[in-house]
């Protein structure tokens, strides 16, 4: 059965669900799934790192995620936990990590079903020319990228 356990941040409270491992985040506003049980000693670790990383004394979580996607996703999803703190990436950057430099719109489909946001750093895509698309509202988009002290141009992986 699916656990869920909210946990304080400076975006607002965050829900963190999943079995043994973590398989989704959800932002401030975003409702649980009916069928979660509401387990406030869920995911210690996972508290203390977002914690710690939100006090700016974290840069990489180590957490065992298990976000439920398709292969694809799952490809795009782990070239994002590439892309260190500070730094952004574009959609193209993403596709040409994992091979498929044709496949921009498709990273871009990916980025924004990432069911484990920040802890898979989804905020840290940006487009060519501007911030581009999120899994969560653009202003938390900003917040983290902030937080981060992530300049806006680019970098390529």
């Amino acid at each position: 059965m699916t656990r869920v356990v909210s946990v304080a941040s400076p975006l607002g409270p965050l829900l963190l669900a999943g079995e043994a491992a973590l398989t989704h985040l959800r932002f401030p506003g975003d409702a649980p799934d009916p069928t979660w049980r509401s387990d406030s000693d869920a995911f210690p670790e996972a508290r203390a790192q977002l914690r710690a990383y939100f006090a700016g004394d974290l840069t990489r979580f180590d957490l065992p995620l298990a976000p439920e996607g398709t292969p694809f996703q799952r490809r795009v999803w782990a070239a994002l936990q590439a892309i260190p703190m500070g730094e952004t990436a574009t959609y193209k950057d993403i596709a040409t990590a994992i091979g498929q430099p044709g496949a921009t719109r498709a990273v871009g489909r990916a980025n924004g079903a990432n069911p484990l946001p920040i802890l898979i750093p989804c905020h840290r895509v940006v487009a060519a020319d501007r911030l581009g698309g999120f899994s969560g509202p653009p202003e938390i988009k900003r917040a983290l990228l902030e937080l981060e002290g992530a300049q806006r141009q680019p970098r390529l992986l």
